[in-house]
């Protein structure tokens, strides 16, 4: 949705909910967004509510039918939005042994290879070995556009999903 192309939409039918709690939303989207999706149908509060995927509406009859629902005060969620919402998920920092937990919380602490040598007194090919672990069991393969060890120490912290 105009103008950034981006979440503007979802935000918007988030803010609208907020504001007038017994207005019915329908968002129409390219793609799930997990946060926004969770949001709009926990803030339901009675009235109707939909999460459609543009590209998954087959028939106007079927997205007629899907506004009439959620006018009437009913919910429509398309099947995908269901899935992701209701997928377990795990948490990437399970995978990690506990010397490697133990070399991403020094990471996290900006220790250098070097200084996380000297605090667990393990050689520098070691270090090297676990940091590689800890970034692939965190499904963080090389790329030109991010910094993987940035990366780890934000799945570390909660703040970010890898």
């Amino acid at each position: 949705m105009p103008p950034g192309l981006a979440d503007e939409g979802l935000r918007a039918a988030l803010r609208l909910r907020a504001e007038r709690p017994g207005l019915p939303v329908l968002v129409l989207s390219q793609y799930v967004q997990r946060s926004y999706a969770a949001d709009l149908l926990a803030g339901g509060g009675g009235a109707g509510v939909g999460y459609l995927l543009k590209d998954r509406i087959g028939h106007v009859e079927e997205f007629l039918a899907a506004v009439d629902t959620v006018a009437a005060g009913g919910t429509v969620v398309d099947p995908e939005v269901v899935r992701l919402l209701l997928a377990r998920r795990r948490d990437p920092l399970e995978r990690l042994t506990p010397r490697e937990r133990e070399v991403l919380e020094l990471m996290a602490r900006g220790c250098s290879n070097a200084e996380i040598c000297r605090r667990l007194t393990v050689s520098e090919a070691a270090t090297a070995k676990h940091i590689g672990n800890i970034l692939l069991k965190l499904d963080l393969p090389p790329a030109e556009d991010t910094h993987r060890r940035v990366l780890a120490v934000l799945a570390y912290l909660g703040g970010e999903e890898p």
